[in-house]
Parts: C-alpha cells; sequence; structure tokens
C-alpha cells in the first residue's frame, strides 16, 4: 500500500505540530507496510537543507502554489503561508494524477489543496481521507478572526476555482474524516451527517524522548545554570498566546526569582514577534525570558530542554490537541496547559499537569506555585505523564489503527468498482 499525504505548508525551518505529527505517522506506518510521499507546496521555504521525511525515507515532492489574494502586502502573505491561506495550485492536480503508484490520498490541507486531492481520489476511484489539525469548528471567535485578517482588504481571486472544485463541501465529499478531539469530532458529525468520522489522537515515539539529552540542552545554554527552567514550545503566533505569559512573567519571578522561562519555536508572525521581543524589553525581563528560535525535528538540545524543564507551559488561546502536551509527557515533563478543548481532554489535573483559566491569572500562578515549589510533585506528575504517552500515544499505536482504516477504505472501493463494473 502507498499513501500520499498532502500538506498545505511544509517548510523544515519552521517545524511545527503537524509536521510532527505527519512524520511520527508515516514513519511508523511504514514498519506495518505502508509506503508514504508527502506532498507539499514549494512556497515559504527556508534555507534548511536537511528533510527530515527525505531523512527517514519518505520521498518529498513539491508543487508551484500561490495565496491568490490581490492587494495585501508581501509580508500578509507570508502570514497567511504561515498559519492560514486558501492556497491555489494549478501544478498538483497533474503531479497527483500522474503518480500511478498512489492506493490512497490524506490530506493535512482544507480548502482548495485538499479539494484538489479530493478531485483526483475520485477520478482514479481511490479513497480519500482529511485530517484537522488546527481545528474547524471548535475554534473560539477570536482565533477565527485572526485568521482571517491577513487577507482583509484583499480581493481573492482564487474563489471561481474553489466553486469548481467544490472546496466549500469538502467534508461532505471525504471517505473519512480525522480528527483529534472529541468535541471537534462532535461538531463535524452534527454538520456533516452520514460522513465516516474517525477520533483519532497524535501519536509521538516516546522512545525519542527518553534517550537522555540533558547534556546536550546544557552545554547549549550554559544560563541554565542554577536556574528552573520552564518551556514554551510552539510557533510564536497570537493564537500560542506568549505575550499573555509575558505579561505575568514579571510576577512569576518575583515569586520564583530563579526561574528561566524559554520560547523554543518559529516566529510564524513576524508583527506578533516583534511585539513580543519588544515587550520583553520594555518590562526588563531579558534575564527572565528567552526566544531561543526553531529545532528541527528530534534535535537533542530541544529533547534536553524537555527533560530539564520543571513544566512545559501551554498558554494557547485554542489547542484541538496539542501534541506538546505528549511531547512533555513523553520526556517525563509535567504540563501546565490553558483550558482548551485539546488540552482539557488530555491533561488529568492534579494527576500529569494542571489546568488555568486565561482569564483568570491567579489560576495560574497558583499552578506555577504548586509545581515549583513542589518539585517532587512536579516529577510525580511527569511520571504519571510519561506512563500515559507510552500507553496511549506512542505512535507504533497509532500506526496500526490508521493501517487498518486504510485497508478498510480500500476494500470498500474496490467493492464499489467491481459492482459498478458487472
Amino acid at each position: 500500500m502507498r499513501v500520499a499525504h498532502l500538506l498545505r505548508k511544509y517548510d523544515p525551518s519552521e517545524w511545527g505540530g503537524t509536521e510532527s505529527a505527519v512524520l511520527q505517522l508515516t514513519t511508523d506506518l511504514a514498519k506495518h507496510g505502508v509506503g508514504s510521499v508527502i506532498y507539499a507546496p514549494t512556497l515559504g521555504m527556508g534555507t534548511e537543507s536537511a528533510d527530515p521525511f527525505e531523512k527517514m525515507g519518505c520521498p518529498v515532492r513539491r508543487f508551484r502554489a500561490r495565496v491568490p489574494v490581490w492587494g495585501i502586502s508581501a509580508e500578509r502573505k507570508e502570514q497567511m503561508i504561515a498559519v492560514g491561506g486558501n492556497l491555489v495550485s494549478f501544478g498538483l492536480m497533474g503531479s497527483l494524477w500522474r503518480d500511478a503508484g498512489v492506493d490512497l490520498i490524506h490530506s493535512h490541507a482544507q480548502g482548495r489543496l485538499g479539494a484538489v486531492g479530493r478531485v483526483v481520489a475520485r477520478g482514479r476511484r481511490i479513497p480519500f481521507v482529511i485530517s484537522i489539525h488546527g481545528g474547524i469548528y471548535d475554534l473560539p471567535d477570536e482565533v477565527r478572526q485572526e485568521l482571517r485578517n491577513p487577507a482583509a482588504g484583499g480581493w481573492d481571486w482564487g474563489r471561481p476555482l474553489g466553486f469548481i472544485l467544490r472546496a466549500r463541501h469538502l467534508m461532505d465529499q471525504a471517505d473519512a474524516i480525522i480528527t483529534f478531539n472529541a468535541r471537534e469530532a462532535a461538531l463535524i458529525r452534527e454538520r456533516h451527517p452520514g460522513r465516516r468520522v474517525v477520533t483519532e489522537a497524535h501519536g509521538v515515539q516516546t522512545e525519542l524522548f527518553s534517550r537522555e539529552c540533558r547534556s546536550a540542552a546544557t552545554e547549549a545554554y550554559p544560563e541554565l545554570k542554577g536556574r528552573t527552567l520552564l518551556l514554551v514550545l510552539g510557533r510564536i503566533d497570537p493564537t500560542k498566546n506568549q505575550e499573555w505569559l509575558v505579561a505575568e512573567a514579571a510576577e512569576l519571578a518575583r515569586r520564583h526569582p530563579k526561574i528561566l522561562m524559554m520560547f523554543a519555536g518559529a516566529v510564524t508572525n513576524r508583527e506578533y514577534g516583534i511585539a513580543l521581543r519588544a515587550r520583553i524589553v520594555r518590562e526588563g525581563l531579558q534575564d527572565v525570558v528567552k526566544l531561543v528560535g526553531c529545532f528541527p525535528f528530534g534535535d537533542s538540545r530541544l529533547i534536553g530542554l524537555l527533560q530539564e524543564a520543571r513544566a512545559v507551559i501551554v498558554p494557547s488561546k485554542s489547542e484541538t490537541f496539542g501534541i506538546v502536551i505528549v511531547e512533555a509527557w513523553a520526556a517525563g515533563t509535567p504540563v501546565i496547559s490553558s483550558r482548551t478543548s485539546g488540552a482539557s481532554a488530555l491533561v488529568q489535573d492534579g494527576v500529569n499537569g494542571l489546568l488555568f483559566d486565561l482569564d483568570r491569572p491567579a489560576t495560574f500562578h497558583s499552578a506555577m506555585d504548586r509545581v515549583l515549589d513542589r518539585p517532587e510533585l512536579a516529577a510525580q506528575w511527569g511520571a504519571a505523564g510519561r506512563a500515559k504517552a507510552v500507553d496511549e500515544f506512542d505512535t507504533s499505536i497509532r500506526a496500526e489503527r490508521m493501517r487498518h482504516l486504510y485497508e478498510n477504505l480500500i476494500e470498500e472501493k474496490n467493492a464499489l468498482r467491481d459492482s459498478a463494473g458487472r
């Protein structure tokens, strides 16, 4: 079996949760006899030469795509590429059609790119699966507006193509819809009755995070000596809400003078990144808050930071799953998270971490007091998280279930094709 995985964006220098999830899935699918090929646009590419997918034996095929909006700046187009934007491609359809060895198309992109995948799958009479990574219905209104903002004031000339491709009806045309959140799944079933909706958690290679890497982190960041590390892992973006943490950092440092808060992730919203750095300087927090950039997948420095951290903080406005939570657990580290739907479904308050409310900062400080004042309790929560990650979220478990889904869909398509031939 060979599966084409379609990504809306893929730049190794801006590695994120979706890339981690797909890489770990395809790597373990290969162990179950399922070959994979990645289709991703050429735009937005950084200078990183090493490709994690290629390194793991999964070929990457690039296609041309563009932001179909006139009247907005190049910077706003870059922002749309980074975190949203309904891209168009005139080359993807031909590339997918010519790939004769593909048995199923699995899109990790919605909109027009996903619709191209569906059109090709329908024409070739092979299954089409779509995964909803960032949420589609289970999103706060504020996050929805932030996703629309970059295109405001422009004219989207890709709408006629989207109409022809029936992009707005993509969910109704999928053979299976995969979501990572029970609430999102319920909303999809409500709006798209009769569709096959599968709730499937992201997986991580727990063994990868268990190898000892603390020395790599301490050598790379000597300022860790004598400090208590708090790690914030995720792209620098309004949805990830790092500025909220910066606003609370002075009070947190007053209560716990030895803390060092590190933000690890690519800046996918340049304006937000500039404002974040400016606020850190304005409030005199340069010795408390550090931005350390993005790490390649599996980087020993990042794994070491995860292991060294007293806790991983997730202050997001919206997380329909939150793969960083499972990565923290795999490294044996507890999670302190805002009460998003994804975190609420994962974190057992007082068992493997704590939850707090963004509109009540006192709940955040109370959670941090507990994890910082009682290191033995934090270690206990981290161990519980590690056990949960191994038992429920290891990629080997997810890959086997995904292979069975693929096989069932292919068998159903073949049966329909055979009955139509009679």
